[in-house]
């Protein structure tokens, strides 16, 4: 581990893009914690359950947040899910400068999905922190592909992943996050220099 590196907290979903920001700030030797937050999705049990598998197998001290009162969301886009998080994380992180990274990447029509949400978000941070924590996407500029082949030849275990927006026990196959698992699945494995 690198101690003279930031401190990263990871907000970790149990899917596929948390899983690789977990493996790709590890293999930097950075000091890694997650964050999973319970915020009423429809998938929040058996996400919890991924996420947890996940920071077992690297280690990383997982802490849980759940939001009371909040009604349960539908699949698809929840509007405002990533401020969400980021903001909790901000409130809860355990360290005065570091590192607050999430999955995003490319690839996507969402506003909170963009580099604009990240300028935006980070004025914010900036505000509250006098610059002393970053938010970092490091993938960002990378597509589901991209995230897909690194997880592959980093030896992640994909299996521990979840990603149905319904939380069944079997996925649906039918939500947008089952449909891109299912394509990324059928993908040839392709070098890919991260």
């Amino acid at each position: 581990m690198n101690r003279d590196s930031p401190q990263v907290l990871v907000l970790v979903s149990g899917g596929v893009d948390s899983a690789a920001c977990v493996a790709f700030f590890k293999k930097q030797g950075r000091s890694v914690a997650g964050m999973f937050v319970d915020y009423g999705q429809l998938s929040a049990a058996k996400e919890l359950h991924a996420a947890s598998q996940i920071c077992r197998h690297f280690g990383v001290h997982m802490t849980k947040i759940h939001c009371l009162g909040v009604k349960e969301k539908r699949p698809g886009c929840i509007r405002g899910r990533n401020g969400l998080l980021v903001s909790l994380a901000l409130t809860e992180v355990r360290f005065e400068s570091g590192i607050i990274a999430l999955g995003i990447h490319s690839g996507t029509d969402y506003w909170d999905c963009s580099a604009e949400f990240v300028r935006v978000l980070q004025t914010l941070i900036d505000g509250y922190t006098d610059g002393r924590i970053r938010l970092e996407l490091p993938f960002l500029q990378w597509n589901k592909r991209e995230i897909w082949e690194f997880c592959r030849e980093m030896g992640i275990p994909l299996e521990l992943t979840y990603s149905c927006e319904l939380g069944l026990d079997q996925p649906c196959g039918r939500c947008s996050s089952c449909q891109d698992l299912e394509a990324l699945r059928a993908l040839p494995l392709h070098a890919h220099n991260p």
